[in-house]
Order: C-alpha cells, then sequence, then structure tokens
C-alpha cells in the first residue's frame, strides 16, 4: 500500500464529478477480469483486485458516511473488518497475507457494495453544506482510490507473471513513436535551495512543510538506466559480482537467486519480460522497471555513479509539466523517450518508472501527524523505507506534483520501480 494523507483545501464545487472519474477509472481497469482474477493473492505484499474494489469504497463508508450520513446503517458490518488495511484506530483487521483467502462476499457483491456507497456518497454532498465538511476527506479518498488503482495493475500483473501459460491482462501494443535518448549528463548548481509542498492544490501530509536543503553542485543524468544498461550490467557479471552491492542487497541476490530484473527471462534470441500485454523482447531504448532498490544502487556504482537525493531529484525537476507514460496511455509498461529532449532538461521525469532516490523515508522538519485514525495513514510508516520520485505508467496524471514521495522498502521489485543516476560535480 502506498500511504500518505493530505492538509490541502480542495474545491468543492468540483469534486462530486472528481470522485465520479475516479471511481469509474477503478472499474474500468478491473473490467474484462473474471471472478477468479480478482479473487487470488500473488504474495503478501500484494492484494486481490475483489479487495481493492472493495476497501476503496470502505474508506468512503467509514471515514465519510458513518460520520457524516444522518442515520448511518453499515452495508455489511463484517466489512469493516475485512477490509480494513492497517488503520488500528478502527479495530480489528483480517490479515493481510490472507485476504487472498476471502471468496465470500463474491465480487458482484463487492460491485453491489460500490454502488451502494457511491449512490449514498453522492446523495450526502448533494447538501452543499455537507459537501463543504466532508471535501477534504472525498479528496483523501479519490486520490487514496489512485493509489489503488496503481497496486490493481501491479498486483494483477505479479499475479498473472506466475501463470506459465504467461496470459495477457489486455492485448496488443499502442503504436508509440520512439526517440532513443542517449544518457547526458545535466549540471545542477549547489546551495540552499527549498523543497517540500507550498501549500496550494493537493498534497500529502509527507511533502510538507516546505524546507530549506543545503545541496553540493551535482550532475543528473538525462534519462533513466535503461533495458540495455541493466544488459550491460549483466553482461559484466554485475549479478555475481559483491563488491557493487551493499551488503542487504548481496544477501537478496543470494536468497532470492537474482540474475536479472524481476519478470525477465532469457532465450535464445536473447531477454524477454514479462508485461500486462503478455511476454515481449526486452528494448535497449525502454527505462529499466522492475528494480529494487539494492539493483539500482549496485548498476549506479557500476556505471561509476549514484542514486540522486530526493532534494536533488525535485530540484532538478523543477517546473517540468506532469506528462508522459502515465495511466492514461493506457500502454501500463514503460516505453522508450518519444520526443526530443530539450537542451539542457532531462526527460521522462515523470511516468514510465519511479525513481529510487537513496534517501531514507523520513519526516520533513516540523511534520506532524493528525489526530484520529486518518493521521495513521502515512507517518507511522517513516522507518526502513527509501523515497522513489516521479510516477509510473500506472500511476494517473492527477495525482502527481514533483513534490510526490513514494516510499518502499529496499527489496521490493513488483512495483513499475526503476532509478536515475547522479555524480558529484
Amino acid at each position: 500500500m502506498i500511504r500518505r494523507q493530505t492538509r490541502s483545501r480542495p474545491v468543492p464545487a468540483l469534486l462530486p464529478q472528481q470522485l465520479a472519474d475516479v471511481r469509474a477509472q477503478t472499474l474500468a481497469l478491473a473490467g474484462g477480469l473474471s471472478g477468479e482474477d480478482c479473487a487470488l493473492q500473488s504474495m503478501p505484499d500484494a492484494s486481490p483486485v475483489k479487495w481493492h474494489l472493495a476497501h476503496t469504497t470502505w474508506f468512503f463508508e467509514v471515514f465519510v458516511l458513518e460520520s457524516h450520513e444522518p442515520g448511518f446503517r453499515p452495508f455489511d458490518p463484517a466489512f469493516r473488518v475485512l477490509f480494513n488495511s492497517y488503520y488500528e484506530g478502527i479495530g480489528n483487521k483480517h490479515p493481510r497475507p490472507e485476504r487472498g483467502m476471502i471468496s465470500r462476499p463474491d465480487l458482484d457483491r463487492v460491485l453491489a457494495y460500490r454502488r451502494e456507497v457511491d449512490e449514498r456518497v453522492q446523495a450526502l454532498v448533494r447538501d452543499p453544506a455537507r459537501l463543504l465538511r466532508v471535501a477534504p476527506l472525498l479528496t483523501l479518498g479519490m486520490h487514496h482510490e489512485q493509489q489503488h488503482q496503481e497496486l490493481i495493475l501491479t498486483d494483477l500483473k505479479d499475479l498473472l507473471s506466475r501463470n506459465p501459460a504467461r496470459p495477457a491482462y489486455r492485448d496488443g501494443w499502442p503504436l508509440t513513436p520512439v526517440a532513443p535518448e542517449p544518457l547526458r549528463w545535466l549540471s545542477f548548481e549547489g546551495g540552499i535551495r527549498p523543497i517540500g509542498h507550498e501549500g496550494r492544490g493537493f498534497a500529502f501530509d509527507n511533502e510538507q512543510p516546505r524546507h530549506d536543503v543545503l545541496l553540493r553542485p551535482f550532475e543528473l543524468a538525462s534519462r533513466p538506466i535503461s533495458h540495455g544498461d541493466v544488459i550491460d550490467f549483466i553482461d559484466d557479471d554485475g549479478y555475481r559480482r559483491p563488491e557493487l552491492w551493499l551488503s542487504a542487497g548481496w544477501d537478496s541476490v543470494l536468497q532470492g537467486g537474482w540474475q536479472a530484473p524481476l519478470h525477465w527471462e532469457r532465450g535464445a534470441d536473447g531477454w524477454s519480460t514479462f508485461t500486462l500485454r503478455g511476454l515481449c523482447p526486452v528494448s535497449r531504448d525502454v527505462p529499466a522497471v522492475h528494480l529494487s532498490y539494492f539493483e539500482a544502487d549496485a548498476i549506479a556504482r557500476w556505471m561509476g555513479a549514484r542514486l540522486p537525493s530526493e532534494a536533488e531529484w525535485e530540484v532538478a525537476c523543477g517546473e517540468e509539466p506532469v506528462e508522459g507514460n502515465l495511466l492514461e496511455s493506457g500502454i501500463y509498461h514503460p516505453c522508450a523517450s518519444r520526443k526530443p529532449a530539450r537542451p539542457g532538461r532531462p526527460v521522462q521525469m515523470f511516468g514510465d518508472v519511479w525513481e529510487w532516490t537513496r534517501s531514507d523515508y523520513g519526516a520533513y522538519p516540523g511534520f506532524r501527524t493528525a489526530e484520529g485514525a486518518v493521521g495513521e495513514y502515512n507517518g507511522k510508516f517513516m522507518c526502513g523505507q527509501y523515497v522513489l520520485r516521479g510516477g509510473s505508467c500506472a500511476t494517473a496524471a492527477s495525482h502527481l506534483r514533483a513534490t510526490y514521495r513514494n516510499f518502499f522498502p529496499p527489496q521490493a521489485r513488483w512495483q513499475f520501480s526503476g532509478a536515475r543516476v547522479a555524480r558529484d560535480a
């Protein structure tokens, strides 16, 4: 689960339609899946599609309807426990590793749950006074749901990859132009620079408060690490050279038998990778994906570089527009750069792959968690994880900004995670 929370002031008049659009997008991602597709759980870190559909509905029922709907009655009292994720303040929860054992309620009942809660929330917000009161929770709930849209795709990909038939989630590849980008080094000045969200528009609390950081002059790669870089790393025995790896990373290599990124297969014709559109050849110009932090760090070291700090990444991103290969493209896999880079500017800062940074995921100076159960959304996870930036091919465009902080443990590989290297100037 990618967990965060907001302190922003939304625009209430737009929320009902925005909410309906986000909820419809989630259903569209589940469209065409069978009940079996939606019920299975491939590993403890993933969840069934059916659970995501129910949990995102649970959020609106528990945090919006329960407190603000006159005469509130739960759709099903058992759902309060079944579809609670990690909110200790709400009460008991079903064990995460056993979500795939919940055969009942079936998919039809979960979809009925969504329909009823949607209708009740929309009825509630027809009252302007109530809409104003629940607007912050609706906004948080929409962005929470967009996080689960991404998780639906990543978790489903891991599930389908375990099927020897290599089934595709969607058929065919959309045709896209390609403008391969050579790796160039872009220079950035040091000094005291502000990072973090300024308070205009939506942001999660882990992006705040805005504060100053001291940076030394640095250089950032113009593009993410590519599949070609990874192939060269493999050919140079990168997965068999402990001197390139952090100690915990080398332990992961040995324990997991890592020889290539997750989903890669070597055949007579070279490397292939499993995607949501089936098995396809590995293209050298595509950003490398499904890299753990450990792999990204080792490849950076092999390249004579390092991973950037999150402050370096944010400063380098600057005012780059949030555009690129995102959820809306419908490709669901990284693509090679599709347009020439502007002079002195990086490409693919948003979309394609989340980019690991070397920054521990922790609180910004002055950070405070919110009171109540909603305060559990973020702060309690600030331990043992690293920050990623930029979004992926499964992230909604309206969900992103330059200050957005994602986070995962360093061994995680099933996300659409890659990296971009940096070095001291």
